[in-house]
């Protein structure tokens, strides 16, 4: 098994929850491969930061719905514990009308419009179940019209438990649990809001990682933020990986073969990447595309 953290929106804290579950679990000496939802690059940077491991985009519009299904099952048995970051909120994705025609090839749902490559997409994709981060630092009993909503928007998809971010206080906290009561829903964390732990960002999305000389400091403030904010004893058996896959996982998904008529000598290149504090942006699936291509 594997977890999906999941928003009701941008900006939640999906980022913040992630690190710190990811943080605590190689403090604790545990080896644990990350996912990113969709075509970012800064957010892997960060999760490979506290890992040690590249984290891995799960992406069907750059890639294929094949292509993501094997690169998770292949990388998520490499570690005992896996876990996914989501993008933007649940359902955002590509929405494509049947009326019109898309500008790439993709599959379509009954009632017209689909949220392809979408948080939910991925997460039925991979049969998944999805913890939902909500920001609460502006509502108390609404929280229960959100989850509800969320919970009951599309059945397909498995929302497993909350996790509440930004709580002002414990008086805060009881509105919205009592709000939640009603909806039996687990609660998986509680994050106070913490006016001392801050990502910074700019019009990219979070700074980069090569651009924060106090990146460990913040690693540090939180782990010792979610070794008392989370439920491991809830989390630790969703986020484990049990079932091991016999299927090998073959890079040929979306590599192209080359030709024996090619007129390029594949095997002679040297390829060079740039790669410092101006020139990071990059997905390891293409830096694993250009070794093999060099080597056949």
């Amino acid at each position: 098994m594997a977890l999906i953290i999941a928003g009701e929106r941008s900006g939640v804290g999906k980022t913040t929850v992630t690190l710190t579950l990811l943080s605590c679990l190689s403090r604790r000496g545990l080896q644990v491969q990350s996912f990113k939802v969709g075509p970012d690059y800064i957010d892997p940077m960060f999760h490979q930061h506290v890992t040690g491991r590249a984290c891995r985009n799960l992406d069907p519009v750059l890639t294929s719905e094949n292509y993501l299904k094997e690169c998770f099952e292949h990388y998520s048995n490499l570690c005992e514990y896996s876990l996914i970051e989501g993008v933007m909120g649940l359902f955002d994705g590509v929405m494509v009308n049947k009326k019109q025609t898309p500008p790439l090839p993709l599959p379509l749902v009954k009632g017209g419009v689909d949220n392809f490559a979408s948080t939910a997409h991925v997460a039925k994709l991979l049969n998944l179940p999805v913890l939902l981060v909500v920001d609460c630092s502006r509502l108390s009993g609404s929280v229960a019209a959100i989850v509800h909503g969320y919970r009951s928007f599309d059945q397909q998809v498995n929302i497993a438990g909350v996790i509440l971010n930004r709580v002002g206080s414990s008086r805060h906290l009881s509105l919205l649990k009592n709000s939640l009561e009603p909806l039996q829903i687990p609660l998986f964390g509680v994050l106070n809001r913490q006016d001392n732990i801050t990502i910074s960002d700019r019009y990219l999305g979070l700074v980069p990682t090569t651009e924060l000389p106090e990146l460990n400091k913040l690693i540090d403030k939180l782990v010792n933020l979610g070794e008392n904010c989370f439920d491991w004893e809830s989390l630790l058996p969703l986020l484990r990986k049990t079932e091991k896959a016999d299927k090998e996982f073959s890079s040929s998904v979306i590599i192209p073969p080359i030709s024996p008529s090619s007129t390029y000598p594949f095997s002679s290149i040297k390829i060079a990447v740039a790669y410092d504090k101006a020139f990071n942006f990059y997905y390891q699936d293409n830096l694993d595309l250009l070794q093999v291509w060099v080597q056949n």
